[in-house]
């Protein structure tokens, strides 16, 4: 549909499951697009006629270079999709303060650090599109409910819910949208090692503890990235003109119950 056509995006964690095929997805729309992961995902960036770099999102040099890049190469900015995560699974009793912070610090300041240094590039291009510039954040079904043994996760994704909900309100001023989106259990590697928690948490073997989850979403299965790709590729474009501060959930059902 080239809804996308002139723009130009950047992905963060790129490197595999819902960023690759963020990436993809929005390329197919006509965008322009950058891609980053802690290596950077230069065969994507070749197949998709885009520009790749490494980063760190928690680190803000990191995130200057990146924006810079951005700036320089690309010539601008008007999509950002802060998607670079960690999963952890473990008792808080047994969670480390080292495992808290580097949760947070890759979920919750990264998505920090990418909107503060890309606001200004972002809003530059704005007024150029009827939806003005947007940002994507992942949040999670973690973010919504709780469970056991994902407090740390879940405190991640809970936070960058309500940061979402905070930028959008400070940058609508800027004709800059905020929106986050929720999956439920996806097939991503990510997606494996909820599977993997679950079944060493329940003593379930591998097949029984894919049947207990999937069951858990309505539909009777888990998601494709592909689903989750085509709601950050629809909140990227002018069919979104007037959702800012929204949750997107994309969790088959999930959070219904």
């Amino acid at each position: 549909m080239n809804d996308l056509q002139g723009r130009i995006a950047l992905v963060t964690g790129a490197g595999r499951g819902i960023g690759a095929a963020t990436a993809r997805a929005l390329a197919a729309e006509g965008a322009r697009v950058i891609v980053t992961d802690l290596e950077a995902p230069q065969a994507l960036a070749d197949e998709l006629g885009g520009l790749a770099l490494a980063q760190d999102v928690t680190h803000e040099p990191g995130w200057i270079e990146t924006i810079d890049f951005a700036r320089s190469r690309a010539g601008g900015l008007d999509i950002l999709v802060n998607n670079a995560g960690l999963f952890l699974m473990k008792p808080v009793t047994q969670t480390t303060l080292e495992d808290w912070r580097r949760l947070q610090a890759v979920n919750v300041e990264g998505v920090f650090l990418g909107a503060k240094h890309a606001i200004p590039l972002l809003a530059e291009r704005a007024g150029r599109w009827r939806g003005g510039a947007s940002i994507i954040n992942l949040s999670s079904i973690a973010g919504l409910v709780g469970s056991a043994g994902t407090s740390a996760y879940n405190a991640s994704k809970g936070a960058v819910r309500l940061l979402t909900k905070s930028l959008a309100m400070e940058f609508a001023a800027l004709n800059v949208r905020v929106n986050s989106v929720h999956p439920g259990v996806i097939e991503t590697d990510m997606g494996r090692e909820v599977l993997s928690g679950v079944s060493a948490a329940t003593g379930a073997g591998d097949n029984e503890a894919r049947t207990a989850i999937a069951q858990r979403h309505p539909l009777g299965h888990l998601g494709e990235v592909s689903n989750i790709a085509d709601a950050i590729t629809f909140l990227a474009s002018d069919r979104a003109a007037f959702m800012t501060g929204s949750e997107v959930v994309v969790d088959g059902g999930f959070t219904a119950n």
